[in-house]
């Protein structure tokens, strides 16, 4: 089984990458993009045998204690077959 959780900063959370991204594309003539907002994603191999509901909450648990700042990011945790 496998978890993929992906974080990223909080919508009140200034992105200056995202914008720095959005300048370059908008430079590169790609004019429709208004906005870009950046993450990170983390992919968990995880033990044989565990049920789902236990690797989502031991998941949920990295995730906020570990992966992301809970002040500044927002995560999504995603358990795979």
């Amino acid at each position: 089984m496998k978890a993929r959780v992906y974080v990223s900063y909080k919508t009140t959370v200034l992105d200056p990458q995202g914008q720095t991204i959005q300048s370059a594309l908008n430079g590169l003539g790609h004019k429709t993009i208004t906005a870009v907002r950046q993450g990170k994603y983390f992919d968990i191999e995880l033990q044989a045998g565990s049920s789902k509901e236990q690797a989502q909450k031991e998941m949920d648990q990295v995730a906020r204690d570990v992966l992301a700042n809970p002040v500044m990011e927002d995560y999504r945790v995603e358990i795979l077959d």
